[in-house]
């Protein structure tokens, strides 16, 4: 299990309202408490990271629930980072990543990618590093999901999308707003 937590007072954005974040893992079959991911031994481009204002969010785990991705952010640089929960360690995988989801399969990770002041989702091969823009044209803030190995889901405002993976297609509404009650608009 991972969580995110929002947290204000102690933003390094100073005066400006921001707020940080805290992303830890529980594993629910053992009980260990693998802690904050601050707590971990960071590396980026090969080279150990110690930057007193790292971030971590959106965490998403492999099959075999020991590798796991996560988003790290330290001053305006955001990164894939690829956790191992047995070394306690993350190492860069790429940058310009948020809100990662793995495939299925393990081989893909659903994301979004900043564009200036909006983002895109996009989908990564970890394998071969090819990046593919969705068909999903809007900015969304949403960490996406899988609903399977082809079709990623998120949502865009209040209403649920899905889009294939590949690039391809376009768009499709799941389910539009719905009320505090649950009744669809």
């Amino acid at each position: 299990m991972a969580w995110t937590v929002f947290r204000a007072g102690d933003s390094y954005l100073m005066g400006s309202g921001g707020f940080s974040t805290t992303a830890g893992i529980y594993d629910l079959r053992s009980g260990s408490h693998y802690g904050s991911l601050e707590d971990f031994t960071s590396y980026v481009d090969g080279k150990r990271f110690a930057a007193v204002d790292a971030n971590f969010w959106g965490i998403t785990f492999a099959a075999d629930d020991r590798v796991f991705y996560a988003t790290m952010k330290s001053g305006q640089r955001t990164w894939l980072m690829r956790g191992d929960l047995a070394t306690r360690e993350l190492r860069s995988v790429r940058e310009n990543v948020e809100c990662p989801s793995l495939s299925p399969d393990g081989t893909r990770v659903a994301y979004k990618f900043r564009t200036g002041d909006t983002w895109r989702l996009h989908v990564l091969d970890l394998a071969t590093g090819a990046d593919t823009p969705l068909a999903e044209p809007a900015h969304v803030d949403d960490q996406p999901s899988w609903l399977d190995g082809r079709t990623i889901a998120y949502t865009r405002g209040t209403d649920a999308y899905a889009v294939p993976a590949d690039g391809t297609g376009s768009p499709t509404l799941l389910r539009a707003k719905t009320t505090a009650l649950g009744a669809v608009r």
